[in-house]
C-alpha cells in the first residue's frame, strides 16, 4: 500500500528520509528531521483544484481568484494570531533583501494563480493541472541552478519523466 510518510525529504540536503517510530524522521547526514506535512498538502491542493474548478462555472476567474486571496490571507493571519506568530514582530522582523523575496514571491505566486484558474475556467481539469505539475520540473533545475542543490541522474530522469507523462496525459 502507498505510505506517503516515505516519500518526505530533508529539507537540508533533499534525500528521502525514513519515519520512525516517534513519528519524526532521520536523515543520516543531518540527524533527526521534523516531520513534512507535503503529503498533507498534496491533498489539500488537489480538493483546491476541484473546487476551483467549481467555484468557476458562473465567475470570472480574475475577481474568482481576488476573493480567494482574501479569504486565504483572512484564514492566515488568524492562524497566525492563534499560533502567537505575531509576539514580538514589528516591519523590521525583515531585511530588506527579505521583503524584496517575499514580494517577488507574492507576485510571483499571484501571477501564478491568476493564470492558473483562467486556465482551470477555460480547460478541463485534468489536463490543466497536468501542465500545473510541471512547475516541479522548472524548480528541480531552478533550484540547482540558483540555490546550489544537487541534480542527479534520479532527479533529472524524474523530471523527463514528468515531462513525457504530461505530455501523454495532455494530448487529446
Amino acid at each position: 500500500m502507498f505510505d506517503p510518510r516515505y516519500f518526505t525529504v530533508c529539507p537540508k540536503c533533499n534525500k528521502r528520509v525514513q519515519p520512525q517510530e516517534t513519528g519524526g524522521f532521520i536523515c543520516l547526514l543531518h540527524q533527526a528531521v521534523e516531520p513534512s506535512h507535503n503529503y498533507v498538502m498534496n491533498i489539500v491542493l488537489d480538493y483546491l483544484m476541484i473546487f476551483g474548478k467549481l467555484g468557476l462555472r458562473n465567475i470570472d476567474s480574475t475577481l474568482a481568484t481576488t476573493v480567494r486571496s482574501l479569504i486565504m490571507a483572512g484564514f492566515l493571519v488568524v492562524i497566525s494570531l492563534l499560533l502567537r506568530k505575531f509576539d514580538g514582530f514589528s516591519l523590521q522582523s525583515f531585511s530588506s533583501r527579505d521583503w524584496l523575496f517575499i514580494i517577488l514571491a507574492g507576485v510571483a505566486g499571484a501571477l501564478s494563480w491568476l493564470f492558473y484558474f483562467f486556465a482551470l475556467k477555460t480547460g478541463l481539469a485534468s489536463k490543466v493541472v497536468v501542465i500545473d505539475r510541471l512547475s516541479l520540473v522548472f524548480v528541480i533545475v531552478l533550484a540547482a541552478l540558483f540555490l546550489g542543490e544537487t541534480l542527479g541522474w534520479k532527479s533529472a530522469l524524474g523530471g523527463l519523466l514528468m515531462v513525457g507523462g504530461a505530455i501523454l496525459i495532455s494530448l487529446q
